[in-house]
Protein backbone atom coordinates (compact mmCIF):
# COMPACT_ATOMS: atom_id res chain seq x y z
CA UNK A 1 0.00 0.00 0.00
CA UNK A 2 1.32 3.25 -1.17
CA UNK A 3 0.76 6.32 1.38
CA UNK A 4 2.10 9.47 -0.12
CA UNK A 5 1.99 11.82 3.12
CA UNK A 6 3.42 13.92 5.70
CA UNK A 7 3.54 12.64 8.57
CA UNK A 8 4.04 13.78 12.37
CA UNK A 9 5.29 11.17 15.07
CA UNK A 10 5.21 11.72 18.87
CA UNK A 11 7.22 10.49 21.13
CA UNK A 12 6.53 9.96 24.81
CA UNK A 13 10.36 9.09 26.06
CA UNK A 14 11.55 12.27 23.92
CA UNK A 15 8.40 14.45 24.26
CA UNK A 16 8.73 15.51 21.28
CA UNK A 17 7.82 15.34 17.69
CA UNK A 18 9.26 14.19 14.59
CA UNK A 19 7.92 15.38 10.87
CA UNK A 20 8.63 13.17 7.92
CA UNK A 21 7.33 12.19 4.39
CA UNK A 22 6.40 8.93 3.02
CA UNK A 23 5.67 7.66 -0.65
CA UNK A 24 5.53 4.27 0.42
CA UNK A 25 3.89 2.26 3.41
CA UNK A 26 3.52 4.68 6.92
CA UNK A 27 3.09 1.50 8.87
CA UNK A 28 6.89 0.43 7.55
CA UNK A 29 8.21 3.63 7.79
CA UNK A 30 7.17 3.98 11.50
CA UNK A 31 8.61 0.56 12.44
CA UNK A 32 12.13 1.52 10.76
CA UNK A 33 12.24 4.65 13.05
CA UNK A 34 11.50 2.13 16.11
CA UNK A 35 13.87 0.01 15.44
CA UNK A 36 17.36 1.97 14.44
CA UNK A 37 16.96 2.07 10.76
CA UNK A 38 17.63 5.49 10.10
CA UNK A 39 21.59 5.70 10.91
CA UNK A 40 23.61 8.25 12.12
CA UNK A 41 22.58 11.56 13.08
CA UNK A 42 19.16 11.05 12.32
CA UNK A 43 17.23 12.68 15.08
CA UNK A 44 14.35 9.70 15.17
CA UNK A 45 17.23 7.33 16.75
CA UNK A 46 16.90 8.55 19.75
CA UNK A 47 13.82 7.01 20.52
CA UNK A 48 11.92 3.83 20.02
CA UNK A 49 8.36 4.47 21.16
CA UNK A 50 7.24 6.81 18.36
CA UNK A 51 3.97 6.63 17.27
CA UNK A 52 1.56 8.69 14.86
CA UNK A 53 0.34 11.66 15.69
CA UNK A 54 -1.22 12.94 12.43
CA UNK A 55 -1.12 12.27 9.32
CA UNK A 56 -1.67 14.60 6.31
CA UNK A 57 -2.32 13.22 2.93
CA UNK A 58 -1.01 14.45 -0.43
CA UNK A 59 -1.40 15.14 -3.96
CA UNK A 60 1.66 13.59 -4.95
CA UNK A 61 5.62 12.98 -3.04
CA UNK A 62 6.60 16.56 -3.84
CA UNK A 63 3.40 18.15 -2.44
CA UNK A 64 4.45 15.86 0.74
CA UNK A 65 7.88 17.90 0.74
CA UNK A 66 6.13 20.90 0.44
CA UNK A 67 4.09 20.37 3.45
CA UNK A 68 6.71 18.56 5.15
CA UNK A 69 8.81 21.89 5.13
CA UNK A 70 6.38 23.70 6.25
CA UNK A 71 5.07 21.92 9.21
CA UNK A 72 8.97 21.72 10.15
CA UNK A 73 9.02 25.70 10.12
CA UNK A 74 6.18 25.94 12.46
CA UNK A 75 9.17 25.21 15.19
CA UNK A 76 6.03 25.17 17.69
CA UNK A 77 4.47 21.99 19.13
CA UNK A 78 1.52 24.17 20.04
CA UNK A 79 1.40 24.90 16.14
CA UNK A 80 1.52 21.36 15.65
CA UNK A 81 -1.32 20.28 18.51
CA UNK A 82 -3.32 22.80 16.09
CA UNK A 83 -3.19 21.19 13.38
CA UNK A 84 -4.78 18.27 14.81
CA UNK A 85 -7.10 19.96 16.54
CA UNK A 86 -8.40 21.77 13.86
CA UNK A 87 -8.92 19.95 10.81
CA UNK A 88 -9.64 23.68 8.49
CA UNK A 89 -5.68 24.36 9.49
CA UNK A 90 -4.52 21.14 7.76
CA UNK A 91 -6.71 22.33 4.64
CA UNK A 92 -5.05 25.46 4.84
CA UNK A 93 -1.69 23.95 4.85
CA UNK A 94 -2.45 21.66 2.12
CA UNK A 95 -3.67 24.24 0.18
CA UNK A 96 -1.03 27.09 0.53
CA UNK A 97 2.11 23.92 -0.41
CA UNK A 98 -0.04 22.93 -3.80
CA UNK A 99 1.93 24.03 -6.54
Amino acid sequence: MRDICCYILWSDMLMKFYTGACQFSLKDRIEKHNNGFYRGQHFSKQANDWRLFLKIEAIDYSHTIRIEQKVKSMKSSINIRNLKKYPELVENLKDSTRN
